[in-house]
């Protein structure tokens, strides 16, 4: 008979033992995360709820984020909030996020699948400024690119912006751009109202759409693409020639444009 002293080892399980430290960083990072999405702050309860776990269980995890500087208790209240250290992750990501460089797939994407012709522009000092252009094998005569300044009131870009970047500087951009306007292209607009209605009609679509307005023969659509903050941070266009390009709110293309440019809000952080 074999002695205690002499029984084999029993052997490890580097495999199992290496899934239970996946699955616990898994639940520990779903205990953060829903943290996050509380606001920042939550009880344990709510927290609990919202990631679908027992109080008990949480209450380990939340314990060990504490450790680690990641999660804070408030005493007074006894709820628990983002620490210092996923403040500092959080402000290292932030300024990691570049709307430019996040756009610059989902250009591609539009180019390669619709063939058209699009780009990502920001709002700078004069207004609607490219900031990256793509086009397909064959492209559409346009007189714009990288650092062109798009119309306010008359591109699908100036008007995505228009509508849904609360700044004062961009109604302000829009307002000289309508006094300084011909009679003919004031007649394009809406007669009483033609600022406000622009933007209430970008804001009910989400998007902007111009035929034959900025560019005579040419039909734009375009999306905003939100940041972490829920702000408009840059607008993708898509644009072609009237006669081939599709620019109805629930087309293809507008479709499109506004998937693509959520996505690159997704790589900034946005939620919306």
């Amino acid at each position: 008979m074999t002695s205690p002293a002499e029984a084999p080892p029993v052997p490890s399980s580097p495999p199992r033992e290496r899934r239970q430290r996946v699955q616990s960083a898994e639940t520990g990072m779903a205990v953060l995360k829903g943290l996050a999405h509380l606001g920042g702050r939550s009880s344990l309860t709510a927290l609990a709820t919202h990631v679908g776990e027992s109080p008990a269980k949480v209450h380990r995890y939340l314990a060990s984020l504490m450790e680690e500087s990641l999660v804070r208790q408030d005493t007074a209240s006894q709820h628990y909030y983002l620490g210092p250290e996923a403040i500092q992750i959080g402000l290292a990501a932030m300024r990691q996020a570049d709307p430019i460089r996040a756009a610059e797939p989902c250009l591609i994407r539009l180019r390669e699948s619709l063939e058209v012709t699009c780009f990502v522009a920001v709002m700078g000092n004069k207004g609607p400024t490219i900031v990256r252009f793509e086009e397909p094998g064959l492209p559409v005569t346009v007189n714009v690119r990288a650092g062109s300044v798009m119309s306010m009131l008359w591109s699908a870009t100036g008007r995505a912006f228009l509508g849904l970047l609360d700044e004062s500087r961009v109604v302000a951009l829009a307002e000289q751009e309508l006094a300084e306007a011909t009679a003919d292209m004031r007649a394009l607009l809406d007669a009483a109202d033609p600022i406000g209605t622009l933007r209430r009609e970008v804001q009910q679509a989400h998007c902007a759409i111009v035929k034959d307005t900025y560019l005579r023969g040419i039909s734009a659509v375009a999306a905003p693409v939100y940041d972490y903050a829920g702000r408009v941070c840059a607008v993708i266009t898509a644009l072609g020639a009237t006669g081939g390009f599709d620019p109805s709110i629930d087309g293809p293309i507008a479709i499109a444009v506004r998937r693509e440019a959520k996505a690159a809000g997704a790589l900034l952080g946005a939620t919306a």
